[in-house]
């Protein structure tokens, strides 16, 4: 099986390669930096590029998605700009744009986030980056042709990233990002379809 891995570079990507490597699987690496394969999400071309030279594939993960955080009084429609471009229509523009290279029985896996169901303050762009994956996966389950699969895994706050957003989720048990990695392979090897897969 042949697995592309959209963010393999970030906590969550390589919580998602460490599970699949350990599996009769090949694993293709892609994220903005550090990756073999070159990829910006918010980016159509940068999208295509990649499917171009990675071709037919069994399953895409996609484990990154950026937003802007701070109140909503003082957003800016150019800060909410940047979850809709990356962390929704990036997610959303991979299985658009990847359902040529998917092969039949294939999956998709997006990644959204425990902020669409627990809020916090300053965290409304990215709540609704989200929410808005988690109703794509829904609704484009019963669409997608030729048996391909689409679920969403959504994580807490993981451990490995306390450093960085421990400050954001005050009174949040962490998970850890090999849970992720777990669920991922659920949705690759499973067959359910249109699911949320909740860490939390």
């Amino acid at each position: 099986m042949r697995v592309l891995v959209v963010g393999a570079s970030g906590t969550l990507g390589q919580a998602v390669v460490s599970e699949l490597e350990n599996s009769d699987t090949e694993v293709i690496k892609a994220s903005r930096n550090n990756s073999n394969v070159k990829v910006d999400i918010t980016s159509e071309v940068s999208i295509k590029d990649m499917f171009d030279h990675v071709g037919k594939v069994d399953a895409v993960v996609s484990t990154l998605g950026s937003a802007h955080f701070g109140p909503v009084e003082d957003m800016t429609p150019e800060q909410n700009q940047i979850a809709v471009n990356s962390k929704l229509l990036g997610q959303v523009n991979l299985v658009l744009l990847g359902l040529d290279y998917i092969n039949d029985n294939g999956s998709f896996t997006l990644t959204t986030g425990i902020l669409m169901d627990d809020p916090l303050v300053g965290a409304a762009s990215a709540a609704m980056a989200n929410g808005g994956v988690r109703a794509f996966v829904k609704s484009a389950a019963i669409e997608l042709p030729r048996g391909i699969r689409i679920n969403s895994v959504s994580p807490t706050v993981v451990e490995e990233s306390l450093d960085k957003y421990g400050a954001l989720f005050v009174g949040f048990e962490p998970g850890k990002a090999r849970s992720v990695g777990l669920a991922v392979k659920k949705s690759i090897y499973g067959a359910q379809t249109g699911q949320s897969y909740n860490l939390y």
